[in-house]
């Protein structure tokens, strides 16, 4: 959200430089905004409690810039009856345990897996089966492996199957 607001007052601030160095006048906005500023004192208190709010943002988006976050970890879906019970999965733990059932399967003879926060992708290389065959009891091994996993929202399953001839 500050990354949005942001964003369009940055525009805002383009478009008036844009059009300023265009030849048009600046906007309004920004000459009274220049004159408050270049009329007041450092030591104004207005410029005091600005100055320390934009201090306070700058820091702390740096300080959730740098702290790692849960992104990498797959919250669980909690047992019934244990509200405050939370577990999460690493994604490269789902990524194995997916792959291993993708491997399963008769016919494929690679598999790799990617999980991202909503999506599951499988690229899977079918050896001796028809392709299609190989897809569907791909996307069924997946979809059963997922629900294993009892993730706490299901993510979508997007499988990727190519024909390998040796």
């Amino acid at each position: 959200m500050v990354a949005l607001v942001a964003l369009c007052g940055f525009g805002l601030m383009l478009y008036d430089v844009i059009a300023v160095r265009a030849g048009h006048r600046a906007g309004a906005w920004r000459t009274h905004l220049a004159d408050e500023m270049a009329g007041r004192p450092v030591d104004d208190l207005w410029m005091l409690v600005g100055s320390a709010v934009a201090a306070a943002v700058g820091l702390w988006l740096l300080f959730l810039a740098l702290t790692p976050g849960l992104r990498r970890l797959l919250p669980l879906r909690a047992p019934d009856g244990s509200t405050g019970l939370r577990a999460w999965l690493d994604r490269r733990a789902a990524e194995l345990m997916l792959r291993d059932a993708a491997m399963r399967v008769p016919g494929v003879g690679r598999a790799k897996v990617r999980v991202g926060r909503h999506r599951v992708v499988v690229f899977a290389d079918a050896r001796f089966r028809d392709p299609s065959t190989v897809r569907d009891d791909l996307n069924e091994a997946v979809h059963d492996q997922c629900r294993q996993l009892a993730l706490a929202h299901a993510p979508r399953v997007a499988i990727r199957v190519r024909e390998r001839v040796r």
